[in-house]
Parts: C-alpha cells; sequence; structure tokens
C-alpha cells in the first residue's frame, strides 16, 4: 500500500477516517485516536516491507535517544555549543547514509519519509538549544515524528504548533467546519493528481526525448506543471486528511506560478520547506556571518547565503549534479534578484507599475520552468552528459 495512491489506500483511509468523524462530532479529544490511526498505517504501509520497517524502527529509536537525551541535559547543562552541534549532527546522520547509499545504490537506512521525519527532529533540538523547547513527552515526540498523514512527503510541521492542534478539543460546530474543509482538500487534491497530473504527464510522454527547442519548451512546461498537480494534489490530501484527525497542518503551495519574482516563487512553492530552510538555515547562516562579520555588508552575506541555502536543498533532494545543479541555480537567481531590488534605481520607480510586474511576473515563469527541466535531469542530457 502506498500513501494517496490506489484503492487500497483510499478505502483504509476512508474506514480510518469515519470513527474520526464521529469522535470529532461528539466533542471528545482525537489525539488518541489519531495516535492510534498512525500506527495502524503505519505497519500497513510498511507491512510488505520489513528491511524499510526495520530501519523505521531503528531509526525511531534513535532519535527518541537523541532528542531527549539533548532535552535532557539542555536543561541541566544549559546553552552548551559542542552538544548542540553533537546532537545535530548525529539527528541528520541517519538521512546523510540514507543519502550516500542511495547514490552508491546501496540499501542502508532507507525507507519512506526519512527526509520528512529528519527535519521534525531537527527543528526540536533547534527550538531546545534556542530555549523555545523546554520538554516534550515520548508520547508527544512519537505523534508529531510518525503523524502518518505526512509522514512520506510532508507538509513540514512545526512541533509547537502540531501539538497545540493535539490537544485541541473542538467543539461540535468547530469540528464539523474542520473537517468538511478536509473532505474538500481530499477531493481537490484528487482532481490534481490524478486528472490535471496525469493530462500533463500524457504531454510529457508525448514531447519526450526529442531535442527541437519548441519539443524543449513544451516538455519544460508540462513537467512543471506536472510536478506542482502531482506533488500539490498530495499535499491537499495530506492536508486534508490531517484536518479530519484535528490537525491543521500548514499549507503547502499558494498559487506559485504567479509569482512576479522568484522570491515570491519560493514564498509559494513548497512552502513549508523553504520556510523551514528559511528560518533553521538561512537565517542562521546571516546572524552568524553579520555577528563574525564574514562579508563587507548584509547584501555580500545574503548573496552568499542564498547560495548555501539552496545548494544544501539541491543536496538534501539527492546527491545528483541535476539536484546540486538545480540548487545552485536557484540560488543564483536569489542572490541576483536581492541584489537587483536593492540595488537597481530603475527597479525602485518602476516596480508598481503594471507592464513592469507583467514583465516580471512572465521573466519569472521563463526561469522557474528552466529550473524544473534542471531538476528532471533533462538540461544535462540535452547538453551530452
Amino acid at each position: 500500500m502506498t500513501f494517496y495512491e490506489g484503492y487500497p489506500f483510499f478505502s483504509t483511509l476512508a474506514v480510518i477516517l469515519l470513527p474520526a468523524i464521529l469522535i470529532g462530532m461528539a466533542g471528545k479529544p482525537l489525539k488518541w485516536y489519531s495516535t492510534a490511526a498512525t500506527y495502524l498505517f503505519i505497519g500497513l504501509v510498511f507491512f510488505n516491507k520489513p528491511t524499510q520497517a526495520l530501519y523505521l524502527a531503528a531509526y525511531y529509536v534513535i532519535q527518541v535517544a537523541i532528542v531527549m537525551g539533548y532535552l535532557h541535559l539542555r536543561r541541566i547543562k544549559g546553552r552548551i555549543v559542542w552538544m548542540y552541534r553533537l546532537a545535530l549532527a548525529l539527528s541528520i546522520l541517519p538521512l546523510i547514509v540514507s543519502k550516500l547509499a542511495l547514490f552508491l545504490d546501496m540499501d542502508l537506512f532507507g525507507f519512506l519519509g526519512i527526509s520528512y521525519l529528519t527535519f521534525r527532529c531537527v527543528q526540536i533540538i533547534i527550538e531546545a538549544y534556542d530555549g523555545v523547547i523546554e520538554s516534550i513527552s515520548v508520547l508527544e515526540f512519537t505523534a508529531f515524528l510518525l503523524f502518518f498523514p505526512s509522514l512520506s512527503s510532508g507538509p513540514i510541521d512545526r512541533s509547537r504548533r502540531f501539538l497545540s492542534d493535539w490537544n485541541t478539543v473542538y467543539t461540535r460546530e468547530e469540528y464539523m467546519e474542520l473537517a468538511g474543509t478536509g473532505i474538500y482538500k481530499i477531493l481537490l487534491g484528487l482532481i490534481y493528481k490524478l486528472v490535471i497530473a496525469s493530462f500533463f504527464y500524457q504531454g510529457m510522454g508525448m514531447v519526450n526525448g526529442a531535442k527541437d527547442w519548441y519539443y524543449v519548451i513544451a516538455y519544460a512546461y508540462c513537467y512543471g506543471f506536472y510536478l506542482f498537480f502531482d506533488f500539490a494534489g498530495y499535499s491537499l490530501m495530506a492536508i486534508g486528511t490531517s484536518y479530519i484527525l484535528g490537525i491543521r497542518t500548514p499549507e503547502n503551495f499558494r498559487r506559485p506560478f504567479l509569482s512576479i519574482d522568484i522570491k515570491e516563487f519560493w514564498d509559494r512553492w513548497h512552502i513549508t520547506l523553504s520556510h523551514w530552510f528559511r528560518d533553521f538555515l538561512f537565517s542562521r547562516f546571516m546572524i552568524q556571518s553579520i555577528r563574525k562579520k564574514r562579508f563587507q555588508n548584509r547584501l555580500n552575506a545574503a548573496s552568499a547565503g542564498f547560495l548555501v541555502n539552496m545548494f544544501v536543498m539541491g543536496l538534501w533532494h539527492g546527491l545528483t549534479p541535476s539536484y546540486i545543479l538545480y540548487g545552485l541555480y536557484h540560488g543564483a537567481l536569489l542572490a541576483v534578484t536581492e541584489r537587483w531590488q536593492k540595488k537597481s534605481a530603475f527597479y525602485k520607480t518602476h516596480k508598481s507599475k503594471r507592464w513592469y510586474r507583467f514583465a516580471s511576473w512572465f521573466i519569472t515563469l521563463q526561469l522557474v520552468m528552466l529550473g524544473f527541466y534542471i531538476f528532471d535531469g533533462k538540461l544535462l542530457w540535452l547538453l551530452g552528459f
């Protein structure tokens, strides 16, 4: 069984969500049922994948030890930098091993959802170091880490926001509104993923392999729209399922192809991922760079920060040249955009004018589609690599 694909998953999901709806409408706590449903779904999804199940179990035990151990040491020892860095490194290590093994065509610590689970663990460690999180129980950590609607591919929630919803007991009226929105999102996600994404996937097949410029453009657009509707559809179904279980999982897409610059695009595309990197990598890189005076000015620091941020995001997708190039490409676009908006008198004079916004939108869309062409590995193929 695969998440949000096929009759077995959706039939099981319907059976699992019906009692949740009844519990919610009765004004009872949903957290115990949602946690039990998570255990059941994980068991069903990994039932025929014993190796992945074993890796997931080992990963869970390791992360419980690291996160709970660091929280305990943080309380009694205080804010010790080396201890924090060690906890971070140990938490990320399984993901690094998994990515390296995949690159080397090996099966080691690879299981569905490891990337997204790592985001959750790292977020808790960072916020514990900052003093924002002082404690979390093993049960709360487990509920947050393994929450099944967003386990395999996000969206990426934050622990404090998640646990606030997890501990909320809704009135009948509140829950009915939440569940109604959830059902709507699931149905819309089905249309996105099964109908619209399939249409663009067929379009990709019709022009795949051709090197004429118009076929290249057609493929890039078909792939870009396919990627959006497939992933946005998945995200909508994950969010809708979460709503029915009482968790307001954050939105992941907000009409990204209407963006008028590349910075706005990353504020609309895979929002929970881009905001996670913004908050826990880019912002911290900027703070450290300014504090240690690594660059002559903030603009240079921001340019370097964008490159580092997107390079790491590219590595997170995978250790292939196309993913790394995709990350560097977007890092360079963000750096150039930042400099243009901060330094250009032309931009400051015309940025609010309709013709400029239209031209900026059009150029941004072409740059985004070229990025998808890089992401898919087609640019390197086209160039003969």
